[in-house]
């Protein structure tokens, strides 16, 4: 809606019931009235979505950051209905072709592009499995590795789902046949991808904007997604992803960042990408890249890239506005020359949680959320600030966004410790209420450290 505002357009929104009461509710009537707000049963239901899009006159149609940014059936559907509409997302051929990620690993490997050792197709036999985790390994005990472990993987899967860890050969074929009913349940194939586990990794990813051409591709830096709960969804980010300037690494910090670049932005050509999308890494001690997959739609920590970036010398970058602007058919009008980067940004993601039971998400009423403002800080929130609410168990369990912009490292890792020593989130609930507060400021002391 704010990237829809500054654009000039006009805009309609979804809600469901249990999302009556969240701030975008609030925005969209404070902006657009009650003409610009669409009650729906559910986020899921494309026919609802589309109905709203024929009621209102939309011309387009914006998936967000989930739900069904990355459903490539959504995404044709969209363009190919009686009434088409423009998709605000790659074009759904391209979303099908990235979005299965042993795909991805086939042009990856055919480009030259570093993969994790495993298959690069799906894998429906059970023995062919069991000889392919068995080779891996036995490669892992032939590196003299300590802590062997296999990933069992939904090939059609995302966002840390559908993925287990095999550590004893002998429990593997029962992982195999519970990812295997997972991934036919949830995504209606029952592909696996068997790799290799990769321990003591930095995530780092690479945000790319493509034109809707397919031949225009730029990168707007790197992120640094390490901080992760023990279900692999991220809690902090930063952008970029390391700072060699400040801290000392094993590697050539520099060269690595530039290479998952470059492997990147041959991928998006490759491909004819055109509009955002994240290229996410894994990079080892070592300093050996690995490429895990490629995210076909616009993330939750664009905000932190757009925080570090700057367009032919104008900061104020803003990711999504580019990604609806360049959906519209507008030319990009500046190339990789014209973006640079000033310091370093973190974005922390505020949850009630309780981070020592494996982040098991707070269920509960908030009753005081308040910050100090800063002109170094940005809060995205869907909480109000001036009534009590009640948490949906529906949904993610995301309550704000922080984005901390710093000269440095250093200055931005101050910065997010006086912001979250600042912060108060109070609530009650059943057995209390916790967040992750206490966890994100204990792990700001480490950032990008490997």
């Amino acid at each position: 809606m704010r990237a829809c505002r500054k654009l000039g357009h006009d805009f309609v929104a979804l809600y469901t019931e249990p999302d009556k009461d969240s701030g975008h509710v609030a925005l969209a009537r404070e902006w657009g009235g009650d003409k610009s707000l669409y009650r729906i049963h559910s986020y899921l239901d494309a026919n609802e979505v589309l109905s709203v899009a024929d009621e209102s006159g939309a011309t387009a149609v914006h998936p967000g950051y989930g739900f069904f940014a990355e459903d490539f059936r959504f995404a044709r559907r969209v363009v190919r209905r009686d009434r088409p509409l423009l998709f605000i997302g790659p074009s759904w051929w391209v979303i099908r072709d990235l979005g299965d990620k042993i795909n991805t690993k086939r042009i990856a490997r055919g480009l030259g592009v570093p993969t994790i050792p495993g298959s690069d197709r799906p894998i429906y036999s059970e023995l062919e499995a069991e000889e392919i985790a068995e080779t891996l390994f036995a490669f892992q005990a032939e590196q003299g590795m300590k802590e062997s472990c296999v990933l069992v993987k939904a090939s059609a899967g995302g966002g840390g789902m559908g993925i287990e860890e095999v550590e004893d050969p002998d429990e593997f074929r029962s992982v195999y046949r519970r990812i295997r009913n997972y991934a036919k349940r949830n995504f209606n194939d029952e592909g696996v991808l068997i790799e290799q586990r990769i321990f003591d990794f930095n995530h780092l990813e690479v945000q790319v904007l493509s034109g809707r051409d397919g031949n225009s591709h730029v990168h707007f830096g790197t992120r640094n997604c390490s901080v992760q709960s023990t279900g692999k969804q991220k809690r902090i980010e930063v952008a970029p992803g390391f700072v060699p300037d400040e801290l000392g690494y094993a590697f050539d910090a520099a060269e690595v960042l530039q290479s998952i670049i470059n492997h990147s932005l041959k991928m998006a050509t490759e491909v004819g990408y055109d509009s955002v999308g994240t290229w996410e890494w894994i990079v080892t001690p070592r300093g050996e890249p690995f490429l895990m997959e490629v995210n076909t739609r616009i993330q939750v920590e664009n905000g932190v890239s757009a925080a570090v970036s700057c367009i032919k010398g104008e900061g104020g970058t803003d990711l999504i506005a580019e990604q609806i602007r360049l959906a519209l058919g507008q030319p990009m009008g500046y190339g990789q020359e014209d973006i640079t980067f000033e310091g370093v940004g973190i974005e922390y993601r505020i949850i009630a949680e309780k981070t020592a039971e494996r982040f098991a998400p707070c269920s509960g009423t908030i009753t005081r959320f308040e910050w100090q403002p800063q002109p170094w800080l940005t809060m995205h929130t869907q909480i109000p600030v001036d009534r009590e609410y009640e948490i949906p168990m529906e949904y993610d369990p995301n309550l704000a966004l922080a984005i901390i912009r710093g000269a440095d490292l250093a200055e931005a890792k101050r910065r997010g410790v006086e912001f979250l020593d600042n912060l108060v989130l109070e609530g009650r609930g059943v057995g209390g209420f916790a967040t992750n507060i206490d966890y994100l400021r204990e792990r700001t002391a480490t950032l990008l450290e490997f």
